[in-house]
């Protein structure tokens, strides 16, 4: 059995692969043949290998030998069909004449020969532009085609039969076809197929892969202003995305976790994150942020800013006497600071305990209290409020003495000042909590010094005792007299006695 191969680009005459002159050692069809021939053409749906029988008739009285189609049939990539005789004339109106003798072209070269199909897959983002290479090594001129994931022939060599113009032709060899398709769609995606005609033929397939950013990103949170301490629901959304995307949370520069559920719909996911978040009055004003991960996109993302509401915080400031000391006499004007969402609008001063002394001025925020007395002591307190809650601070007045004039420093004197510092220090104003240092020295000066006059006072007893008991050794022996003659007698006679024991000293 013989075979040859060709291929028709709508000509009439037959073009064979690869050129060159027909064998002239072509045998005549003396016996039943099949012809295989590769038809090209943009009213067909698919390349089709069209096969038909040769048959030889029995020579009869002067009749030449001549060869007739007996059958032909179609057989597609899908289907095999027989082909009625208006399709074989439409057919045979592109080989008119099947010639006899049929000359045989030499058998085209096969994979074993060298010739290998090269290419590579392909990643594109909707909307951008792919190209597709189909490489040939070691070629020899084979043909080369490329078609789509339907099989129909977009490039034949260096002719475009498909009439989608988004493909275009980049470069066409003997080694190589490369095709762009610009604006590509989720519908281009698929597998490409390279085909390079050698005997028998060789076909590799690329995929076209191609990535969909997410066509909307939206956040969503369930109360548009929360309370301190309360949790709420944070939502963001990134719809008909491929693949699917990857959401990351952030609160301010702190990355959190959430929880996500993915939705297929016609190959395009869906995917929807849920982070649940306990807010704090200072999370007021700080974003929540939702960050998408996506190979076809680049730092795609969306926020919104918390919105608190929290209690006042409530502060007093003491305004006037500068050094904190009060005594009485002065004046005293304390400040309310109360900082909250929403504002409070007005704030309230109370004394614990008591009623404010009746010259206390409230004016706004602040409490003045002019000429100070002992009875002004007290706790007083500036309560501050609104929707969220109440809160409040407290102040705790002691009026001292007046300031008395101090005479010139004696020991004295440095223990009485040291003990009224030490007593002011009571306010715990900061002036006299700096004289407490001093107040300590000085104590520890006065306990010295008082220990010093009790050991001298203690050592002119010790000895005015012992002088007296020396003159008493004296006098010993006439304290037992009866008169004053008697007492000499004895004083006499001790005196001897003592003259007995005389000691010496050298």
């Amino acid at each position: 059995m013989k075979r040859a191969v060709f291929a028709f680009a709508n000509k009439r005459e037959p073009r064979h692969f690869p050129s060159g002159e027909a064998s002239t050692a072509a045998p005549l069809l003396s016996a039943p043949a099949t012809l295989h021939i590769f038809l090209f053409s943009p009213r067909l749906p698919s390349p089709l290998r069209i096969q038909w029988g040769a048959r030889r008739r029995a020579r009869g009285r002067g009749d030449a030998a001549s060869s007739a189609p007996a059958k032909a049939s179609v057989q597609a990539e899908r289907e095999q069909q027989d082909l009625s005789s208006n399709k074989w004339r439409r057919i045979g109106e592109l080989v008119p004449h099947l010639p006899e003798p049929l000359r045989v072209c030499p058998p085209l070269p096969g994979p074993g020969d060298g010739q290998n199909l090269i290419t590579e897959d392909v990643t594109v983002v909707e909307g951008e532009v792919a190209t597709i290479s189909c490489r040939v090594k070691n070629s020899d001129d084979s043909v080369i085609q490329l078609l789509n994931p339907n099989r129909q022939t977009i490039y034949f060599r260096d002719f475009r039969p498909l009439k989608d113009s988004r493909f275009q032709l980049v470069n066409f060899s003997n080694s190589e076809l490369r095709v762009s398709l610009t604006n590509v769609s989720i519908s281009d995606e698929g597998r490409y197929f390279c085909q390079l005609y050698t005997d028998p033929p060789q076909e590799i397939y690329t995929t076209i892969t191609v990535l969909v950013p997410p066509r909307n990103l939206m956040i969503d949170i369930q109360k548009d202003t929360a309370v301190e301490g309360e949790e709420i629901e944070v939502n963001c959304t990134a719809m008909a995305s491929k693949p699917a995307t990857t959401i990351r949370w952030f609160k301010g520069n702190k990355e959190l976790t959430g929880k996500s559920e993915v939705e297929e719909w016609s190959d395009m996911y869906t995917v929807t994150s849920q982070l649940m978040l306990t807010v704090g009055k200072e999370d007021d004003g700080v974003p929540v942020i939702c960050l998408v991960d996506h190979p076809a996109v680049k730092d795609m993302q969306t926020q919104r800013y918390l919105e608190v509401q929290y209690k006042p915080q409530v502060h007093i400031q003491l305004t006037y006497p500068p050094q904190g000391l009060t005594r009485e006499g002065d004046t005293l004007e304390l400040t309310c600071e109360a900082i909250g969402k929403p504002q409070p609008v007005m704030v309230n001063w109370v004394r614990l305990d008591d009623d404010l002394p009746q010259h206390a001025v409230v004016s706004g925020s602040n409490l003045l209290i002019n000429n100070l007395n002992k009875t002004d002591n007290g706790t007083y307190r500036c309560e501050a409020s609104n929707v969220v809650g109440t809160a409040h601070s407290d102040y705790t007045l002691y009026v001292y003495d007046p300031p008395t004039t101090i005479p010139p420093p004696t020991t004295t004197t440095t223990t009485t000042t040291i003990l009224t510092i030490i007593t002011d220090s009571r306010a715990g104003e900061d002036n006299s909590i700096r004289a407490v240092d001093h107040a300590v020295i000085g104590g520890v000066v006065a306990v010295v010094v008082f220990a010093m006059l009790c050991l001298l006072i203690i050592l002119g007893r010790y000895f005015a005792r012992h002088k007296g008991t020396y003159f008493t050794h004296e006098a010993k022996g006439a304290d037992d007299a009866a008169d004053a003659d008697t007492a000499i007698i004895n004083a006499e006679g001790g005196q001897n006695n003592s003259e007995e024991k005389k000691e010496y000293f050298i």
